[in-house]
C-alpha cells in the first residue's frame, strides 16, 4: 500500500521492480516490462543467450532467453538486455538461480561504468531540483517513475517553453485553496474553487549555483491584467482589474493558473518559464512520503482554527498537522499571513533537507510514495505536461546547492485604507526585483561566475553613429521616451535615434530588444544607460541594414544617464533566509 492506501498489488515486492539501467548507471523502477531501454552490449556482464554480440533485438520486444513474469517485474527484476546487476534483495531471493562460474561472477568485457556513490546520487536526484519541495522531490522521482505520466495533470495557458533553456529560469509555484477533490473538504468555504493562497516565485540563476524562493503576500493589494482563457475548445479574455487582492488572479472569475503568471510577470518584470500547483492534499501526502518533516516553534502554538496544537522547540509533523503548521497563523508572529509565510518557508527548508537526507533516498518504499505523491500532487503548464519533460527540467536545476537556495518575500506596508490587506513597500521590492532579475543571489555564499561572461566582456562597441534605437515608454515617468532621445543625440552623438511614442504595454523593468548582428550596437547603448544584463533581449533572426533596436523604458527608469544597474546585495529591510537553515523558529 502506498501512502493514501492505493493498492500495488497484492504479490508484488516494489524491489522486484528495480532493474539497473547500464545507459544512465542508476536503477528505475519497471512497472513494465515494455518500458526497460535496451542496454548498450558493451556494458553487459552476461550477453543475452542466443544473441551475438551488439546484436539488436527487436524494438519494444524481450531480449530472447528473459523471464519475463505476469507482474511485469522483467524475471523478478533483471534488467531485458541480459544485465545480470541487480539491488541486494533481488540477489538475496535468487540465490542460487544462476551459480558463479569458478573464482566470482562471469567477467565484463569491458570495465563496467563505475556507480555513482551515495553522496552524488543524492546530490543528482534532488539537490535544488527546483529548489523546494514538489520540486526538490520530483526531481529524483521523475527520473525513477517516467511511467507515471498519467498523475501529472496539465493546463494550457497560452504559453509553452521548452523545459529546458540556457540562462536564468522563473517557475511559478501557486499553492490553491481549493475545497473540491479528494483530502480537501473540510477546511471551511465548502466547494471553493481555489485562489492563489500561496504563490512563490523560484529563480534559479544562469549558471545554476543559486536560487531564490520569493513569496508573495496573498492579501497584497495589485493589479491583474487582461487574461486569456482556454477552457472547452474556446479562448476567452477575462476582464483585469485594478487594485484587488493578489490571490484573485486565480480562481476568480474563471481565472486559470495564466493569469497569476501574468500578474506576476507585471508585477516583478520577471518572464516566467513555468507553472506548478498543489492544493491542501499535497502537504499531506508529500509529509507522509517523507515519513515527516521538522519543524520548530518558539513557543507553544494553540490555534483552534487550524487545530495545530505543538510544544515549544522541535516537532516532526505529517499529515493533517503539516498541513495545520502550514495554514496556522492565529498563534504565531502577527497573526497575520505574513506570519505564516514564515512558517511555510521554515517548513519547505525542512522539507528539501528532508528529501536529501540518506534515509530517504535509500528507501525504496519512500521513494515510491513520494514519486506518487509529487506526481499526483501537481498541475503544470503544457511545456512541462509530461514525466520525461520533467525529468529534462530536474536534470538541468539539479546543480542549486541547498545552501544557496534562499526564501524571501515581497516587501509590503500595511494599507491605510484596508487593515485586512498590504500594499507593496515600493521603494524595497523595486530594487529586489532588481536584483533578481539581474540574475544577483540573495544568499551569502559567493556566486559562481556567469556562463558567456567572459565572451559577452569582449562584444566591441558601435560608434555612436551607428547606434539605431526606437524609444518608447513603457512606464517610466510621462515624456520619458523624448528626453531620453534628447540626450542620446545631444550627449551622446547617436543621431539615429527616434521617439517612438508609449509602448502597447507597461513594464516592471527596462527591456532592450535588439538582433544578433545588432550586439554591437547594444553594447553601446547598454553601457550608455547603465542597462543589467537581464535587461537585454536578444531575438533570434538579424535585422535588416535600417531596422532600428528597440529600447522599452520600464517602472525602472527614472532619467537618462541614470543607471539602472540592479544592487549589488539585499536590501535592508528584506525578509531573507536560507533553506538550509536549521535553527529557525516559529515566533
Amino acid at each position: 500500500m502506498d501512502a493514501q492506501g492505493r493498492g500495488r498489488g497484492d504479490n508484488i515486492d516494489p524491489a522486484d521492480q528495480w532493474v539497473f539501467d547500464p545507459n544512465t548507471g542508476t536503477y528505475e523502477l519497471r512497472l513494465d516490462p515494455g518500458d526497460a531501454p535496451a542496454a548498450k552490449p558493451a556494458d553487459r556482464r552476461v550477453p543475452a543467450p542466443g544473441r551475438g554480440r551488439g546484436t539488436p533485438r527487436p524494438e519494444g520486444g524481450p531480449a530472447p532467453g528473459s523471464r519475463t513474469g505476469q507482474n511485469g517485474s522483467g524475471g523478478g527484476g533483471r534488467g531485458q538486455d541480459g544485465d545480470t546487476r541487480e539491488l541486494p534483495a533481488q540477489r538475496d531471493r535468487r540465490a542460487g538461480n544462476r551459480p558463479a562460474p569458478p573464482g566470482g561472477s562471469a567477467p565484463s568485457r569491458r570495465k563496467p561504468k563505475p556507480k555513482k556513490s551515495t553522496k552524488k546520487k543524492a546530490l543528482y536526484w534532488t539537490s535544488g531540483a527546483l529548489g523546494f519541495v514538489l520540486v526538490a522531490g520530483c526531481g529524483g522521482a521523475f527520473y525513477l517513475y517516467q511511467q507515471l505520466n498519467g498523475n501529472i495533470s496539465k493546463v494550457d495557458v497560452g504559453k509553452e517553453n521548452p523545459a529546458v533553456k540556457d540562462g536564468p529560469v522563473n517557475i511559478l509555484v501557486i499553492g490553491t485553496d481549493a475545497r473540491s477533490g479528494k483530502g480537501n473538504q473540510g477546511y471551511g468555504d465548502t466547494g471553493s474553487v481555489g485562489h492563489a493562497d500561496t504563490t512563490i516565485l523560484m529563480h534559479v540563476s544562469e549558471d545554476r549555483s543559486n536560487a531564490t524562493a520569493l513569496s508573495i503576500p496573498r492579501d497584497m493589494i495589485t493589479d491583474i491584467p487582461d487574461c486569456p482563457t482556454k477552457k472547452d475548445g474556446a479562448t476567452r479574455t477575462i476582464p483585469g482589474e485594478r487594485k484587488v487582492r493578489f490571490n484573485t488572479s486565480l480562481g476568480q472569475e474563471d481565472r486559470d493558473p495564466g493569469c497569476t503568471w501574468r500578474t506576476v510577470e507585471k508585477m516583478t518584470g520577471l518572464s516566467i518559464d513555468h507553472f506548478m500547483m498543489a492544493d491542501f492534499n499535497a502537504v499531506k501526502e508529500l509529509s507522509e512520503a517523507v515519513d515527516g518533516v521538522e519543524v520548530c516553534a518558539a513557543k507553544p502554538i494553540d490555534d483552534p482554527k487550524s487545530h495545530l496544537h505543538l510544544p515549544a522547540g522541535k516537532s516532526v509533523v505529517k499529515g493533517e498537522q503539516a498541513l495545520a503548521f502550514v495554514r496556522t497563523r492565529h498563534s504565531v508572529g502577527t497573526g497575520s499571513d505574513l506570519s505564516r509565510i514564515q512558517l511555510q518557508q521554515q517548513f519547505l527548508g525542512s522539507m528539501i533537507r528532508k528529501m536529501k537526507s540518506g534515509d530517504t533516498l535509500t528507501s525504496v518504499p519512500k521513494l515510491y510514495d513520494l514519486a506518487q505523491a509529487a506526481t499526483k500532487a501537481l498541475t503544470v503548464d503544457t511545456g512541462i505536461g509530461s514525466a520525461g519533460k520533467l525529468v529534462d527540467l530536474a536534470k538541468d536545476l539539479s546543480r542549486v546547492d541547498i545552501k544557496n537556495i534562499t526564501f524571501a518575500t515581497v516587501p509590503v506596508l500595511d494599507n491605510p485604507k484596508d487593515p485586512a490587506t498590504v500594499v507593496m513597500d515600493e521603494a524595497k521590492a523595486g530594487p529586489l526585483f532588481q536584483m533578481i532579475r539581474a540574475d544577483h543571489s540573495l544568499s551569502k555564499t559567493k556566486e559562481k561566475k556567469g556562463k558567456g561572461t567572459s565572451d559577452e566582456k569582449k562584444v566591441p562597441q558601435a560608434p555612436a553613429d551607428k547606434v539605431r534605437v526606437d524609444v518608447s515608454n513603457g512606464g517610466g515617468p510621462i515624456g520619458a521616451a523624448q528626453e531620453t532621445v534628447d540626450w542620446l543625440q545631444n550627449s551622446k552623438a547617436a543621431k539615429l535615434s527616434t521617439n517612438a511614442g508609449n509602448a502597447p504595454t507597461k513594464l516592471a523593468a527596462t527591456r532592450l530588444e535588439y538582433a544578433p548582428n545588432q550586439a554591437d550596437q547594444a553594447a553601446t547603448l547598454a553601457a550608455w544607460m547603465g542597462l543589467p544584463k537581464g535587461a537585454l533581449k536578444k531575438t533570434t533572426a538579424d535585422a535588416g541594414p535600417k531596422v532600428p533596436m528597440k529600447l522599452i523604458l520600464g517602472k525602472d527608469f527614472e532619467e537618462p544617464g541614470k543607471s539602472i544597474e540592479a544592487p549589488a546585495k539585499t536590501p535592508d529591510g528584506v525578509q531573507n533566509v536560507n533553506a538550509d537553515d536549521k535553527n529557525v523558529c516559529a515566533k
